[in-house]
């Protein structure tokens, strides 16, 4: 297993970015679970899945944060467009 790849999460729309970012929290519980009861582990794929769901999370947030300025922009134009129909400056 390598480390994962930042470009194959761009490629992933947002509800597939959710539900990987829920399939990647439950198998770092179940990692966890497995090194606190002694169970056979290998090591190296909680730091790989901690990786894995900071990029998730990152690309979401960064998508999210788009989407809201984009929406405050048309907000804003639409609220300007408003004051300029009534007269209102």
């Amino acid at each position: 297993m390598s480390l994962p790849q930042f470009n194959e999460i761009k490629g992933l729309s947002n509800l597939e970015i959710s539900d990987a970012i829920i399939k990647a929290e439950k198998e770092l519980f179940n990692l966890k679970f497995k090194k606190a009861t002694r169970q056979p582990f290998k090591s190296h794929e909680i730091k790989f899945t901690k990786r894995r769901l900071a990029q998730l999370k990152t690309v979401l947030t960064l998508r999210l944060d788009v989407l809201e300025q984009t929406n405050t922009n048309a907000i804003a134009n639409l609220i300007q467009k408003q004051n300029y129909l009534t007269g209102n400056f």
